[in-house]
């Protein structure tokens, strides 16, 4: 047998080696460049979190640590412990504003989320042309302040607004009033004024998500001898299903958060009717100088406001 030259073995190795140090260069590359590139993720991410952090979580904390004190926003504060709590607590008002808070959630989420609903299965598959224009007339509210928003509508429900006129003009004249003055249905009144804002909310949010359904699927329901009222609940409804979480857990959240429109139309008027606990936070902190009951109110509305819209998720997560 001829014998290989030690040369060429040595060169083999070699080239081996260098084959092997490469592979394992190579190897190694890419776990340095996916590192850097999670480095230079964070670098891209970081203003976006110190202005949360600044601006979000550090009041939040602060809110909670005045929560535990008495100050009136002048002199020094002094230890209270749970005091405010308890006093928060033993405040029939309180109650009250929880409980039109939740009369609130049904005319700022349960009626507009049927009414998106009802406009999503009128539009979706029939109206071809002027979709931009529905979409800018019913997102309309979502784009005026809520301060002028409240302001036209106190004009409206006003003793000589154009609700009583209307209702004078076909003869109804008899059921006229000062809505938002009247004891027994100012709430309503207010609650109808949310419908209004958030209806439109809704109803962009669920023909977004019902855009993205195959249409195929509404090819085979309608083979399948499958009516319109069928189709939307078969088929529209599942797949716009995580869109109708969205518009819960926002119309939620702005129903128990509302205070700019309470403020503007009755400020908690007539005789408390309409208070909110928003509403209670601003008295007591710009009304009454009491920061801590404030910022305990607070710390407590927070509270309500998590346990809520974590109930909604739960109940609309997958599988559920």
């Amino acid at each position: 047998m001829a014998e290989v030259p030690a040369t060429s073995t040595s060169s083999s190795r070699a080239g081996s080696a260098r084959d092997g140090g490469s592979a394992s260069s190579r190897t190694r590359r890419p776990g340095l460049g996916g590192r850097a590139r999670r480095a230079r993720g964070w670098l891209y991410v970081l203003p976006a979190v110190a202005v949360y952090a600044v601006f979000a979580i550090w009041p939040a904390l602060s809110t909670l640590r005045l929560s535990f004190l008495t100050w009136d926003g002048v002199l020094p504060a002094t230890s209270a412990g749970m005091d405010n709590y308890t006093r928060i607590f033993r405040d029939p008002a309180l109650y009250e504003a929880i409980l039109n808070s939740l009369v609130l959630i049904v005319f700022f989420s349960f009626i507009p989320v049927l009414i998106g609903l009802l406009m999503t299965a009128l539009l979706i598959g029939r109206v071809r042309t002027g979709m931009t224009f529905f979409r800018v007339v019913f997102f309309l509210p979502q784009v005026l302040p809520l301060v002028a928003v409240g302001i036209t509508w106190r004009w409206l429900y006003s003793d000589r607004g154009v609700l009583n006129q209307l209702l004078e003009l076909v003869g109804l004249d008899g059921i006229t009033r000062a809505w938002l003055g009247d004891y027994h249905l100012a709430l309503i009144a207010l609650g109808l004024i949310g419908t209004w804002c958030m209806s439109g909310l809704c109803m962009m949010l669920f023909l977004s998500g019902a855009q993205k359904i195959d249409t195929a699927l509404y090819e085979a329901a309608t083979l399948d001898g499958a009516g319109a009222v069928q189709q939307f609940r078969h088929v529209t409804l599942p797949g716009v299903r995580k869109e109708i979480t969205i518009a819960g857990v926002i119309t939620t959240i702005a129903a128990l958060a509302s205070f700019d429109l309470v403020f503007v139309t009755t400020n908690g008027g007539p005789a408390g009717q309409t208070n909110v606990p928003a509403l209670l936070v601003y008295r007591l902190a710009f009304n009454e100088g009491n920061i801590g009951s404030a910022s305990a109110l607070a710390v407590v509305l927070t509270v309500i406001v998590i346990a809520i819209v974590s109930a909604i998720r739960f109940f609309a997560r997958e599988g559920k």
